[in-house]
């Protein structure tokens, strides 16, 4: 059963790597879901949180094809929960189990080309039927993308696993868990630059200042972030229904009265 869980977590994390309706494909919702199935729910949690501020930083953009955050959520939780692969040689191990994920997207996206010339086949024949297959088709193979390496994974013994790992040398191990480390200050970085703009910076060292306090939790913390987003943006003139109406036109409350008293 535990296997069977893992399993239908993978092709729903394949399908949301396409559909990106639930986001089960997110490292932390991937990794967390496994976590549970396989009873290891903290070290799924603790996996997944420290992949997604790297996968915040993934994106298609055009015709570039991001990172495959599905495969490397999944494949490093089966190794860290169910093979009992040290943590940060499992996040060490999802970055090139990312780049090998990104080479079977562009092999599922070249196939998927096919379907479409099925699908508008069948949509001059007037067959709705048709295109919904080919549509379902094409969900699958981006399904079985991250299902196959997930089934090959757990396929193989714990002892092959802790057998192969023992015999990494240790300058090799301590290297990946001090990549490890690197990985998520560079995730950090990427959530940063994404957000770098001047009306968010004081907002930024001001969380710096609150975490000095060591009376606060995370908890605390998030409760204070969230009122002074809330306050945030009742005060900012851009969404500020006046203010921002203003502020779009250039012309501020008084000189818009003259204009229409003018205009009268």
């Amino acid at each position: 059963m535990e296997v069977l869980l893992v399993l239908i977590v993978a092709l729903l994390a394949g399908f949301e790597g396409i559909l990106d309706s639930f986001q089960f494909h997110q490292p932390i919702v991937a990794c967390t879901l496994i976590g549970i199935v396989t009873g290891h729910p903290v070290e799924g949690i603790l996996l997944g949180g420290s992949l997604q501020l790297v996968a915040l930083g993934w994106m298609n953009i055009g015709p570039a094809v991001a990172p495959d955050a599905a495969l490397c959520s999944v494949a490093s939780a089966i190794l860290v929960c169910m093979k009992g692969v040290d943590m940060g040689v499992g996040i060490s191990a999802a970055m090139a189990l990312a780049v090998a994920g990104l080479g079977l997207t562009i092999i599922v996206r070249t196939l998927t080309v096919g379907l479409i010339h099925v699908a508008d086949a069948s949509a001059e024949r007037g067959s709705v039927r048709g295109v919904e297959m080919a549509h379902m088709a094409a969900l699958m193979l981006q399904g079985l993308r991250v299902l196959i390496p997930a089934a090959f994974i757990i396929a193989v013994p714990v002892e092959v696993v802790q057998a192969a790992l023992g015999a990494i040398p240790t300058w090799v191990t301590t290297g990946l868990s001090t990549a490890g480390g690197f990985i998520v200050a560079v995730g950090y970085a990427m959530v940063i630059n994404m957000m770098a703009t001047p009306k968010l910076w004081p907002f930024f060292f001001l969380g710096f200042a609150l975490s000095a306090l060591s009376a606060l939790n995370l908890i605390a913390m998030g409760i204070i972030g969230l009122c002074i987003a809330l306050v945030y943006l009742q005060l900012a003139p851009e969404f500020n229904s006046v203010g921002g109406r203003e502020a779009s036109t250039g012309i501020a409350g008084d000189d818009l009265d003259a204009i229409i008293n003018d205009y009268e």
